[in-house]
C-alpha cells in the first residue's frame, strides 16, 4: 500500500470511528433514563388520613407536598387477605404484581419487584417492616438496614438487623421510635449512594399500626383539639359479620366508648404525623443531594383501618375505610396536584414501577400499569374491583355501587358509593335493586372465578347473624391504648 493509499485509509476509518461514536452518543442520549424510586410505605393506614385529602382534623405536611407535586389515585385498595394479619399478603401481592389467591405468603419461587430491580441494575434498599420471610427479603435486596422481619412490634423496641452481602448480620433492638429508626437508615443510604447509579429504596414503617405510642411531639396538636368521631361511627356493627372479637376488635370494649374511640383516633392520628415529620427529612435529603430531578416517590399504606367506624376496630371487613389506601406517585414526568378515580390494586403498583424504570414486566404478574391513567391515554384499567376476607365475606364495586357479601350467614349489602360514601344505608332488601342485587352477584362470581376464589357465597347451615357483645370488655390479654394516650393529654 503506497503511503497516498495508507494516509486516505486512516483518515477513512478516523472518520468511520467518529461517525460510530457520535451515532453511539446519539442512541445513548435517546435512550430513555431510569429514575430511582424511593417507595415510602406506611401500616394500616386510611386513605382518609391526609390532610391534603379534605381531613383537616389531621397534620400531614410533607404528604400533602406529595399530593400537590404529583398525582393522587383515590381509590387504591387491598383485595383482602386470607387471616386476620392483612399486612401480610397485601404485601406479598404488592411485591409481587399477584392476586390474593395466586401468591404464597413467604414469596417463595415468586419474583418480587425490588429483586426483579436489582436483576436489571439497580440497587435495591429496604428497611422497616418485611412481613413474609427472611429469605425473601435476601433475594430482594442488594443491601439493607435496620430490617423488621415480623408483624408488629412496640415502636420503642423493634427487633431489627441489616442485610449486607446477601446475609443478615447485626441483630439489635431498636433504640429510638420506629419511623425515626427506619428514616435514620434511609437517610444514611441516601447520603452515601453515588448518583450515576439508580436505587430503587423501600421504606416500610410500622406506623400507625398498634401499639399506638407516638412521641409526645406529635401529640400536642391533638390534645388541643382532638378529632371528631367518623362520620360512620357506630357503638357496635349492626350484625355480627364473623370477626366481632377478633384481635383488633378487642382493643376496647362494646359497646363502643365514644370517648375511647376518639383518643384511639388522636393517637392513631399522632402516629401519622410523627411519621409525615421522618418522611421530611427523607425528602430534604433527596432535594440536597440532588435526587430530586432522577426519582420517583411513592406513597401508599397496606390498608386501610376503622378506627371506630361501623362499630369496628381493626382492618378484617371489607368497607372502604379498611380496604382502601393511599396511593401518590411524584416526581419527573408526572402530573402535579391531579388525581384518578379509576378503580385500583396496590398490586399494580409492580407493572407501573417497570413502566417508569423501563423494566419488561415478568411473566405472573396480573396488575395494571397505571402510568397510562396519568399519561391520559385511559381513564381507567378496569370496570370493577374485588375484595375478599376469609371465608366471611367478598365484595364487589365499580365506580358507584357496591355489594357486599357474608357466606357463612348469608346476608348481602347493597350501597350507593356516590349518594352514601360512608355505606351507612343497605339498600339490598329495596325491591328496585332486586335485579341490581342479581348483577351484581353475578359480577362478584365472575371475579371469583378469574382469580381461582373457591368460595361458596351460600351456606347450607347459616350462622345467626345475632351477636350481643353488651358490656363484654376487651380481651386482658390485648393491649390497650388508651393508658399511652392519657399519659400524653394529662402531661406536657
Amino acid at each position: 500500500m503506497t503511503a497516498h493509499l495508507r494516509k486516505s485509509f486512516l483518515v477513512i476509518l478516523f472518520i468511520s470511528c467518529l461517525f460510530l461514536i457520535s451515532n453511539r452518543a446519539s442512541a445513548e442520549s435517546k435512550a430513555p433514563s431510569r429514575p430511582n424510586i424511593l417507595f415510602l410505605f406506611s401500616d394500616d393506614q386510611r386513605a382518609d388520613a391526609l390532610s391534603a385529602y379534605d381531613n383537616p382534623h389531621i397534620q400531614t405536611p410533607n404528604l400533602d407536598q406529595l399530593v400537590r407535586t404529583g398525582f393522587s389515585f383515590r381509590n387504591a385498595f387491598c383485595m383482602g387477605s386470607i387471616h386476620g394479619a392483612v399486612c401480610q399478603p397485601s404485601r406479598a401481592m404488592l411485591n409481587s404484581g399477584r392476586s390474593l389467591y395466586r401468591v404464597p405468603m413467604n414469596l417463595k419461587g415468586v419474583i418480587t419487584l425490588p429483586q426483579l430491580l436489582k436483576q436489571s441494575g439497580y440497587t435495591t434498599f429496604g428497611t422497616g417492616k418485611w412481613h413474609n420471610h427472611r429469605d425473601s427479603f435476601q433475594k430482594s435486596f442488594t443491601t439493607g438496614t435496620a430490617a423488621f422481619i415480623g408483624g408488629m412490634s412496640n415502636h420503642l423496641k423493634v427487633p431489627v438487623m441489616d442485610l449486607k452481602e446477601g446475609q443478615f448480620q447485626n441483630k439489635r433492638t431498636g433504640d429510638k421510635f420506629s419511623s425515626e429508626l427506619f428514616v435514620d437508615a434511609t437517610v444514611d443510604f441516601l447520603n452515601q449512594h453515588p448518583k450515576e447509579k439508580p436505587f430503587y429504596a423501600y421504606v416500610a414503617f410500622t406506623a400507625p399500626h398498634d401499639p399506638r405510642m407516638p412521641p409526645a411531639a406529635a401529640m400536642k396538636a391533638y390534645k388541643k383539639n382532638p378529632p371528631p368521631l367518623p362520620k360512620n361511627f357506630m357503638p357496635q356493627h349492626p350484625f355480627n359479620n364473623g370477626w366481632m372479637t377478633g384481635r383488633d376488635e378487642s382493643l376496647t370494649g362494646w359497646p363502643r366508648d365514644p370517648k375511647i374511640v376518639q383518643e384511639q383516633l388522636a393517637e392513631y392520628y399522632g402516629m401519622i404525623t410523627d411519621m409525615d415529620t421522618q418522611i421530611g427529612r427523607i425528602l430534604n435529603v433527596i432535594k440536597k443531594n440532588g435526587f430530586d430531578k432522577n426519582t420517583i416517590i411513592i406513597f401508599s399504606s397496606d390498608h386501610g383501618l376503622a378506627v371506630g367506624s361501623h362499630g369496628l376496630l381493626g382492618k378484617q371487613n371489607l368497607y372502604e375505610h379498611s380496604m382502601k389506601s393511599p396511593l401518590i406517585f411524584s416526581g419527573p414526568g408526572i402530573p402535579q396536584n391531579k388525581s384518578s378515580e379509576a378503580l385500583v390494586y396496590l398490586y399494580d403498583i409492580f407493572p407501573t414501577v417497570c413502566d417508569l424504570t423501563h423494566t419488561p414486566v415478568p411473566a405472573g404478574v396480573e396488575g395494571s400499569d397505571l402510568a397510562p391513567i396519568w399519561r391520559g391515554d385511559t381513564d381507567r384499567v378496569r370496570d370493577s374491583l374485588f375484595t375478599t376476607y376469609e371465608d366471611l365475606m367478598r365484595a364487589v364495586r365499580d365506580d358507584r355501587w357496591k355489594l357486599i357479601r357474608y357466606p357463612q350467614i348469608n346476608k348481602t349489602q347493597l350501597f350507593d358509593l356516590k349518594n352514601d360514601p360512608q355505606e351507612l344505608h343497605d339498600l339490598s332488601q329495596k325491591p328496585r335493586e332486586k335485579k341490581r342485587v342479581q348483577n351484581m352477584l353475578a359480577l362478584l362470581k365472575t371475579w371469583q372465578q378469574k382469580t381461582d376464589d373457591k368460595q361458596p357465597l351460600t351456606s347450607d347451615h347459616p350462622k345467626s347473624e345475632t351477636i350481643d357483645l353488651t358490656g363484654r370488655k376487651r380481651k386482658p390479654d390485648q393491649h390497650q391504648p388508651r393508658w399511652i394516650i392519657e399519659k400524653y393529654f394529662d402531661s406536657e
